[in-house]
């Protein structure tokens, strides 16, 4: 995608092709226009199209281009925020309704990819959040604490049993989460599209929305090509949001994140490397996360931009911190490298957005796409088809505002990672 191997790096190489598309041309008729070819967007498409609802998805590029194409490919249960912090955030009923939809988030995905035989490199083995040092350790216990008294699967490793499982010596302990999972992101978001057009969505890519305008009860919804009348319209473009739904990028920061992937490890390595195959992440504040592909990449991240000055600096970081946390890998190359953007909100936490009658969705995802991009695509079905009122929701409807000094928060964000880095690089 764009002609660039640092847009989508490891996962446009090895996903399977998506279903065969074409821009919009002409004007069509339909009960639901959705806007975005993520996770929420193909969601909400399929469980529309699997109700008998008439829908006709837009996406600018292609299918898979924002986040749902980028990201480290970790199914997690739930958000970043504590779970006893949510209640306090959005009030008891919300803050629990949210807490108890995204905890089952990852056994949604996991549904979809059976019922529909998507190919993308699944895996059920849980994730690891790795403690650093003792700070980190009293954190996830904190979350294990929180998440068990709601009846998780979830486990506080101590130092031993994480250093087998992860083939580090470097974390004082790790939470096992033996709801989550790992998958291939692009190719996950790929299937779901196959899934979607053979359940009779009308898949329109290089279709970006110039207009919208209202026409009586109805939505026209206008492309460069053409133009779709319905009755709602779901605007699932998120952080990557650009158009008539700018607004929608504009309440969240932009917070860059890279990825690299080895070339495959040998067996014997992969024996010693994250043998379970688990997705894992550390309690730094600049994380770290890593995970294995199936063909045994190891694919390891951390905040920051792959251009200009970044480029060198995180590679030097990536290389160094690898050598540090896995010594048994020596200097392996690097096979790929990719970066792109996550969309931070104030609290942390997702938005629903009511942007006009009949003009909904959800954004603000905070690094955790996959699982919620699915949930809250199926919720919005729910809700245009008349199965979940506005005060069922998961989410109280919210103002779209955007945040105090966004453009300065993102400069300092992807130059404070760089300094992060670049003194880690040199110890």
């Amino acid at each position: 995608m764009l002609n660039d191997p640092r847009s989508h790096g490891l996962w446009e190489k090895t996903a399977p092709l998506p279903p065969a598309t074409l821009p919009l041309s002409g004007d069509v008729h339909a009960d639901v226009v959705i806007v975005g070819g993520g996770y929420t967007g193909l969601s909400a498409a399929l469980h529309l199209a699997e109700a008998g609802s008439n829908v006709v998805l837009l996406e600018a590029n292609e299918i898979g281009f924002g986040g749902a194409g980028r990201n480290v490919g970790l199914i997690n249960a739930g958000m970043w925020v504590m779970p006893d912090d949510l209640p306090g955030e959005l009030g008891a009923v919300h803050g629990e309704r949210l807490l108890d939809l995204l905890g089952n988030g990852p056994k949604l995905v996991m549904e979809l990819i059976d019922k529909h035989g998507i190919v993308c490199e699944l895996e059920r083995n849980g994730t690891l959040h790795c403690a650093v040092g003792p700070e980190g350790l009293k954190e996830i216990e904190e979350r294990a604490r929180q998440w068990s008294k709601r009846g998780a699967p979830v486990t506080v490793l101590d130092a031993r049993e994480t250093e087998r499982r992860v083939g580090s010596s470097a974390y004082a302990g790790a939470l096992l989460d033996m709801r989550a999972g790992t998958l291939q992101p692009l190719a996950y978001a790929r299937g779901l599209a196959h899934a979607v057009v053979k359940a009779g969505v009308a898949v329109h890519t290089g279709s970006r929305v110039t207009s919208t305008e209202r026409n009586g009860a109805k939505w026209v919804v206008s492309t460069d090509g053409g133009k779709v009348t319905a009755d709602w319209i779901v605007v699932a473009t998120d952080a990557y949001s650009t158009g008539p739904w700018e607004q929608v990028r504009n309440e969240q920061v932009h917070l860059p994140y890279f990825n690299f992937a080895t070339v495959p490890l040998g067996d014997n390595l992969r024996k010693s490397v994250l043998p379970g195959r688990e997705g894992a992440w550390d309690t730094k504040e600049v994380l770290s996360s890593f995970r294995m592909d199936q063909a045994g990449r190891l694919v390891f991240g951390s905040v920051g931009a792959l251009r200009n000055t970044g480029l060198a600096i995180h590679k030097s970081w990536a290389r160094r911190s690898l050598k540090k946390l896995f010594p048994q890998l020596g200097d392996i190359p690097f096979e790929c490298e990719w970066y792109g953007k996550i969309g931070m909100t104030d609290n942390a936490l997702p938005r629903f957005h009511k942007l006009a009658q009949n003009v909904v969705g959800f954004s603000g995802y905070n690094g955790r796409g996959i699982a919620p991009g699915t949930v809250f695509g199926k919720v919005l079905a729910g809700h245009i088809l008349g199965q979940i009122s506005e005060a069922g929701l998961p989410l109280p409807v919210t103002d779209v505002v955007e945040p105090s000094f966004r453009a300065a928060k993102e400069i300092w964000y992807e130059a404070g990672a760089q300094a992060a880095h670049f003194v880690g690089a040199r110890v």
